[in-house]
């Protein structure tokens, strides 16, 4: 398991950047299939368990816009046009892929926390369920 920053995109895709020679790509063409954990910031922490179906890409301007997109949600605004192509070189330099994960299932994990280090109850976490990625929010 490895931190990636992800894009997502209004045809429900999820968009990672990385190296078509790291053990990432090399799963997802392998097998098609990728899991990815999505860690809430706030507290108390809670995470979501994404399942997709997965597939390699290197189409050149895509590998590049999604560098782009990911470098901006690093840095909190947007990269300028004008860095495109030094984005381009790194991403061709790196011989780097974009993978395509399409979501179709997920687990959520609620958080249980202790609210002080000397409570007596001993720290579990609640159940929960593995969902369809389009489930709807309320019945319906």
């Amino acid at each position: 398991m490895s931190i990636v920053y992800y894009v997502p995109t209004d045809e429900d895709e999820l968009l990672v950047s990385t190296m078509r020679g790291r053990a990432k790509a090399k799963a997802v063409a392998r097998s098609g299939k990728v899991s990815l954990c999505i860690l809430d910031e706030r507290w108390p922490f809670a995470y979501l368990q994404v399942y997709c179906d997965a597939r390699v890409d290197d189409e050149p301007t895509l590998v590049v816009d999604v560098m782009m997109a990911v470098a901006g949600r690093m840095s909190g605004e947007p990269l300028p046009e004008a860095a495109r192509p030094v984005v381009a070189t790194m991403a061709k330099d790196e011989d780097r892929v974009a993978i395509r994960c399409r979501p179709y299932s997920t687990f959520a994990q609620p958080p249980r926390h202790l609210h002080r280090n000397d409570q007596e109850e001993k720290i579990t976490h609640w159940i929960t369920a593995a969902m369809p990625w389009d489930a709807l929010d309320e019945p319906g």
